[in-house]
């Protein structure tokens, strides 16, 4: 199946964007630290959820957007898709500690395994790992750079009060 790919401008620099036919790929920030396999046929250009994908994140960026509705493919395994998953539900504006995203998994005793998961997300906003964050509340390692994780909760009014 053939991946298509386009790079956009956000405040936060260039993102690399992928959709294959089934739903949205990637979403890379400029600095990623776990990009996403390049196998198979990729290839630059236009493709329907690539333009959706683009309009939506840019609506977010704007402060118009707070969910996204977008049909979504990511590869993983069935843990990190279970992991994923349970990213979408924390809502906009809230922020959950890795043990809670362990709990919503039903994975308490898992927490390392859930914060690499967590970390190899491959469509970082749209499925928001940036939301999870220490039980401390601190802001904890994050594929596309701590600052891109500040610019983000601050974004969505969920930076905890002691980074304000």
């Amino acid at each position: 199946m053939t991946v298509h790919f386009r790079h956009i401008d956000s405040p936060i620099g260039l993102l690399f964007i992928a959709a294959d036919d089934t739903g949205l790929r990637a979403v890379e920030f400029p600095e990623n630290r776990h990009p996403v396999k390049r196998e198979g046929d990729w290839h630059e250009g236009d493709h329907p959820l690539l333009d959706e994908a683009e309009r939506q994140l840019g609506e977010y960026f704007a402060g118009k957007r707070r969910d996204f509705d977008l049909p979504l493919a990511p590869r993983g395994t069935d843990f990190q898709l279970g992991v994923w998953q349970a990213l979408r539900s924390i809502p906009f504006g809230e922020t959950w500690s890795y043990a809670q995203l362990a709990a919503r998994i039903g994975k308490t005793s898992a927490m390392r395994a859930v914060g690499a998961a967590n970390g190899r997300n491959p469509i970082p906003i749209i499925v928001p790992c940036h939301r999870v964050i220490g039980a401390d509340g601190s802001l904890t390692g994050f594929g596309g750079g701590l600052p891109t994780k500040e610019f983000l909760l601050r974004l969505e009014g969920a930076l905890p009060a002691d980074l304000l």
